[in-house]
């Protein structure tokens, strides 16, 4: 359905709607239907909601087809970044809501996975083991991609501790500015300082950082890429020896990082260098794929274009496009290994983690990115988005990198090129293209993030917009990102 297609939103009474109905047109109409027109100023649930932000208030959505999104004051907003890099098959997708209701109507959305199996759920495990060529052996399904995170530091503690209750091995290697998840255990291995600050004094103390992999902020004028490599390794190997090597039980890094550093993404070769240092002193190698997996680099999983097999991967996001909140550990052979010779059985578990009605919609969504050969349009797409964003800001004065793979792209905001200097955190420069950008005329969706730099200083900004994206969409969100950040540093010419 194109934008122009949709005439007036339309909210229906609850009540009036068939119990059987799924479909997407409950909310979205063609043309306009009986019923109550939803108020464009309508903010009561912001009275009740906890918001991201108090002192926000945010556009209403009241329905999505594709790339788009539908506000109640009329306006129709292209989203680039898929909220947080989630809505991987756009909105409205009539497959996946059709897979949801088939599963809702058994009347088991929800079975405890502590007494019973469905096949539903096991048919998204081989999926995704599939997914992996068999590189892995067994997934765990979770609720967020923070559950999959403290679910895989509590996993690879047992890793050890299955072949002896008293190991040493009780420290997690990490990296400056990754983020990792929300709950305690998750935002204590991540590197993140804004989000960390509040919580400090009760965080974890068993998780040590060394620098990440930003070959735009450390690589030396010269320096290759197997030198820089070399140099990151002997920081991991450095970070070893300090602590004792017989301590440590694994490493963690996101391939690309997303949120925190804006598409940061590895150099060749600098995956394989840390497993191999992990490998050679028996800790795990652990990867972040939250946010950078599930087809959004351009393969299922990032790993896939670096030689590396994870010991244990953390995926979300994308797994389910957002129709659902699920997320997933993969596990490899080793780790299950360890589990089925010991106690054979993960000391963890959530409520609601494996529900059936999730692992449908995970399911269905992983089902049409293989059978409509989506990866292969995010690599020609993503392609074509890495040479127009090169091409249209690659020169500016203010934008001091692009990076990315896939569809999944950063640009970082620098207020001198040639230093790299940032701006000053006050400016909120991410933040003024964020709010630009998604109101009219614009009506564009772009994340904003901030603390690039040092955690504090530094401004970014991603693009990832769904699979199912064409040049001609390409073009449109190039276009518009450049008018939004040339009008930005315009109006403000004092930053």
């Amino acid at each position: 359905m194109s934008p122009s297609a949709i005439t007036e939103v339309v909210v229906q009474d609850p009540w009036t709607v068939p119990a059987s109905s799924c479909s997407a047109s409950v909310l979205i109409t063609r043309e306009a239907q009986p019923g109550q027109k939803l108020d464009k100023n309508d903010r009561r649930r912001s009275v009740f909601l906890l918001d991201r932000h108090l002192h926000k208030e945010y556009p209403v959505v009241v329905g999505g087809n594709g790339n788009y999104l539908y506000t109640s004051d009329g306006r129709v907003v292209f989203d680039a970044s898929c909220g947080a890099a989630v809505s991987c098959l756009g909105h409205g997708n009539e497959r996946v809501i059709e897979a949801v209701c088939r599963q809702m109507k058994t009347g088991t959305p929800y079975l405890a996975s502590a007494f019973w199996r469905n096949k539903v759920v096991d048919d998204l495990c081989k999926e995704l083991i599939d997914g992996t060529e068999n590189m892995m052996s067994r997934a765990y399904l979770t609720g967020s991609g923070s559950e999959a995170m403290e679910a895989a530091i509590k996993l690879a503690r047992q890793f050890f501790y299955e072949g002896d209750r008293n190991t040493r091995r009780v420290n997690f290697i990490t990296r400056e500015g990754s983020y990792h998840g929300s709950t305690i255990g998750a935002l204590g291995i991540s590197g993140h300082v804004a989000r960390k600050a509040p919580y400090l004094p009760f965080l974890m103390d068993k998780a040590h950082q060394i620098p990440a992999c930003n070959a735009y902020r450390q690589r030396k004028e010269g320096e290759s890429d197997a030198s820089f490599v070399a140099r990151k390794a002997d920081e991991l190997e450095k970070k070893f020896q300090e602590l004792g090597p017989n301590t440590v039980i694994g490493f963690i890094a996101e391939p690309i990082v997303g949120a925190a550093l804006g598409c940061v993404t590895a150099v060749p070769g600098y995956l394989q260098a840390m497993q191999d240092v992990c490998h050679k002193h028996g800790a795990l190698f652990i990867l972040d794929e939250i946010m950078c997996g599930m087809g959004r680099t351009g393969t299922l999983h990032a790993w896939q274009q670096e030689g590396v097999i994870p010991d244990i991967q953390a995926v979300g996001k994308g797994l389910s496009g957002g129709y659902q909140p699920i997320a997933a550990v993969l596990i490899s052979h080793k780790v299950v290994q360890a589990l089925m010779n010991g106690t054979g059985a993960f000391m963890h578990g959530h409520t609601y983690q494996g529900m059936p009605v999730q692992a449908a919609a995970a399911l269905e969504v992983q089902k049409i990115l293989r059978e409509d050969g989506l990866l292969k349009n995010v690599k020609k797409q993503g392609a074509y988005l890495e040479r127009r964003l090169k091409a249209a800001l690659g020169d500016h004065p203010n934008v001091g990198d692009i990076r990315g793979r896939g569809l999944f792209w950063g640009l970082e905001f620098v207020k001198d090129k040639a230093t790299k200097e940032p701006f000053e955190p006050k400016l909120q420069v991410a933040q003024m293209i964020h709010e630009l950008g998604i109101s009219s005329p614009y009506n564009m969706t772009i994340y904003p993030g901030t603390g690039t730099v040092d955690g504090d200083k530094g401004d970014h900004v991603l693009i990832a917009p769904a699979f199912i994206v064409t040049e001609a969409d390409i073009d449109r969100v190039v276009k518009t990102l450049t008018e939004v950040v040339t009008q930005v540093f315009q109006s403000h010419c004092s930053l």
